[in-house]
């Protein structure tokens, strides 16, 4: 009997230990998504639910239930109901009265769009404590009864699996089929009372009225009892039939134990099937583990990024924008050693913002403008690039896929991350060698997308890039993606090269493998969705190569309003406009802004920071000046983008926007992009 409720024990804790798992990993998929984001991409996040219930025989559905009691979404059917109210639920009701409270264990229910018969188990969610919604996991009571009949097989036992409270949850044999589901009260709560933990007791059955010896035992962390029973009547009447064979027969002695080892062969058979379950769902739990940790680390990354980046940016805009100001005024018939110095300080302050973006690029933070481009025309363009980089002893060889299908990518930031795999491939053939890119269309099935997280299966376009140089370990390629690791010598990387291919990919909504033995060379597959959209030309270079990088005195007298918090920054972005040929007005926030648009008509451009004090974002006051003033051109800065103009990491359409920090060239090219406001 100890055994048997040893095992019932250890089999619920894995079962409930993975829907706890299972919940995070939901609650990390949902992570900065509003309802009307969340709605919009029903069908992804349905896919993403659907691939984890299919792992987890155990569960009937996944639901994703919004503060009103409605459906958002549904791992067992798309679209969700939702029509459908929920909020009559306990399971709800508890969770909006008192968010943050730990997981709620219902009584059995019977689903009302599928009549299924089920318990809930489910979570509060939503960002900085505010009630966002309910996840809720429905869990199948045969489940558990099949486990139950496997291991109570040939002998008298009984399990059960029920609420603190007493309201059955699961049993074998099964209870009669109609909720709501008895309770078990009187003997089991008293002895509950005495010892909450673990016991033992005799008592009738409320079922069958069958009087039992029944073992208990309460889950860790969980509101739960699971118990085993046998009848006394068995253990009465084998005890007789034992001993009167004892003393009635002596020559079956032989007989009775050749039968007790058969007995306990089919013993450690069912109980090897059933460690072989635990095992199994240990598996599961481990991988579901190793998902959520991967998230985790993403998340912290991110937090770490974001908190500093925003004040970091400011600073270097300041520090660049008044370098290439002075180095500007110098002119041409200035001390070349002056001119050097500013250079070299200048490009100092360049290579730390290019840290900070590789940095928001593995956190998957930064701002992308994706446009439908040809790969096979950027990788072509890129080659005379990487020949003059890679230098002479590495030959560079492009295999290009005819008819390849366009992506919908930032241009300039798939160059920066082939441009890094190129480096990486370099470095790893001191001697020389050969890099190849190929292009190709190919396509990534259910099969490979289930051994994948975050794949979906479909078209993609392929881009890789291999080499022949020394190859990596097992052990290297499962850390090649981690931020700030590196095989290379101290000083001499990073570690930051792959971590930003790895993050502007997975922004992208694409997949990037290492394929690498030692002493075989390494191949970096990327895999880009397909772009189906008939309406839009494929582009490589939008415009860039056709604009200068010095477009002066754009504004011919135009008057631009500068809104920045950082007097600094403001100052820099003030004299870069001046000498830009605008006139200024400026401000400190969005108020001040605001009223100075109210008493200066002749202002046609808005240049203000995303980021801005006393509760009013960049967003909220180009909304309010356009409003006002519908003509209006704008154009924001930011270091760090957070939710104001990027969704799902891509610029919002509407939106103009330079990074910080920037140079007068950059600034230049922007307002050259915007052109005049139409009359």
């Amino acid at each position: 009997l100890e055994r048997s409720v040893d095992l019932v024990l250890e089999h619920a804790i894995k079962v409930f230990e993975t829907q706890e798992l299972l919940a995070a990993q939901v609650g990390e998929i949902l992570r900065g998504l509003g309802d009307d984001v969340a709605r919009a991409r029903e069908h992804d996040l349905h896919e993403q639910l659907r691939k984890l219930k299919e792992r987890l025989p155990q569960i009937q559905d996944i639901w994703v239930i919004d503060a009103e009691g409605s459906p958002i979404v549904t791992a067992d059917g798309f679209p969700a109901p939702r029509a459908l109210d929920l909020s009559d639920r306990e399971y709800f009701r508890v969770h909006r009265d008192a968010p943050g409270r730990p997981v709620f264990v219902s009584a059995l229910l019977r689903g009302r769009a599928r009549g299924v018969i089920f318990f809930q188990l489910s979570w509060s969610f939503g960002d900085a404590g505010a009630f966002q919604g309910v996840i809720a996991i429905s869990v199948l009571p045969e489940y558990f009864q099949e486990f139950y009949a496997r291991i109570g097989r040939g002998r008298d036992l009984t399990a059960t699996l029920l609420r603190e409270d007493g309201s059955v949850l699961a049993r074998h044999p099964p209870l009669p089929s109609g909720l709501p589901a008895p309770q078990i009260a009187g003997d089991f709560a008293r002895e509950v009372a005495a010892a909450p933990v673990a016991g033992r007791y005799r008592a009738a059955s409320p079922f069958d009225g069958v009087e039992r010896l029944i073992a208990y035992r309460r889950l860790p962390h969980h509101p739960v009892y699971v118990t085993s029973a046998t009848s006394i009547a068995s253990i009465r009447d084998g005890w007789i039939f034992e001993t009167a064979s004892h003393l009635v027969f002596g020559l079956p002695v032989t007989l009775a134990l050749f039968a007790v080892t058969l007995v306990a062969l089919r013993r450690t058979r069912r109980e090897s099937e059933a460690l072989a379950q635990l095992r199994a769902e240990a598996a599961r739990r481990e991988a579901t583990e190793a998902q959520l940790r991967q998230a985790q680390k993403m998340d912290a990354i991110g937090r770490l990024t974001g908190g500093i980046a925003h004040d970091f940016n400011n600073l270097l805009t300041v520090v660049t924008g008044n370098l290439d100001l002075a180095l500007r005024r110098l002119g041409d018939g200035a001390d070349a050693r002056v001119r050097r110095r500013i250079a070299g300080a200048l490009e100092g302050a360049n290579r730390a913002a290019a840290l900070t973006q590789r940095l928001l690029a593995f956190a998957r933070q930064q701002p992308l403008d994706p446009r439908p481009t040809d790969a096979n025309r950027l990788v072509a363009g890129m080659s005379d690039l990487l020949r003059r980089t890679l230098g002479e002893t590495i030959a560079v060889e492009t295999v290009l896929g005819g008819g390849l299908w366009p992506v919908f990518v930032d241009a300039p930031q798939l160059e920066s991350a082939l441009l890094n795999l190129a480096v990486n491939a370099r470095d790893a053939m001191p001697a020389g060698g050969k890099l190849t890119i190929e292009t190709a269309n190919t396509h990534l099935d259910d099969a490979y997308a289930a051994t994948h997280a975050e794949v979906t299966a479909g078209q993609y376009v392929m881009v890789a890039v291999s080499d022949t140089g020394t190859g990596m370990s097992a052990e290297v390629v499962a850390r090649a993606f981690d931020p700030f690791f590196t095989t290379k010598p101290q000083g001499e990387g990073t570690g930051l090269g792959l971590s930003q291919v790895y993050g502007f990919v997975k922004q992208s909504g694409g997949h990037v493998k290492i394929y690498s033995e030692p002493g075989a060379g390494t191949a970096v597959k990327v895999y880009l969705p397909r772009w189906v959209a008939q309406s839009q030309a494929a582009e490589g270079d939008p415009s860039a190569a056709a604009m200068a990088d010095a477009a002066f005195h754009l504004g011919d007298g135009r008057t631009v309003l500068v809104v920045e918090d950082d007097p600094g920054v403001r100052a820099v972005s003030v004299e870069a406009l001046v000498e830009l040929g605008f006139e200024v007005v400026e401000a400190a926030d969005a108020a001040t802004a605001l009223r100075a648009l109210d008493q200066h008509p002749e202002i046609g451009l808005l240049f203000t920071d995303v980021v801005l004090p006393r509760g009013v974002n960049g967003r909220q006051l180009a909304d309010e000046a356009r409003r006002r003033r519908p003509s209006l051109q704008v154009l924001f800065t930011t270091g760090y983008t957070q939710n104001a103009i990027v969704h799902n990491g891509m610029l919002d359409a509407d939106v103009n926007f330079v990074g910080k920090p920037f140079t007068l060239a950059a600034l230049a090219r922007k307002l050259q992009q915007m052109g005049r406001p139409a009359a």
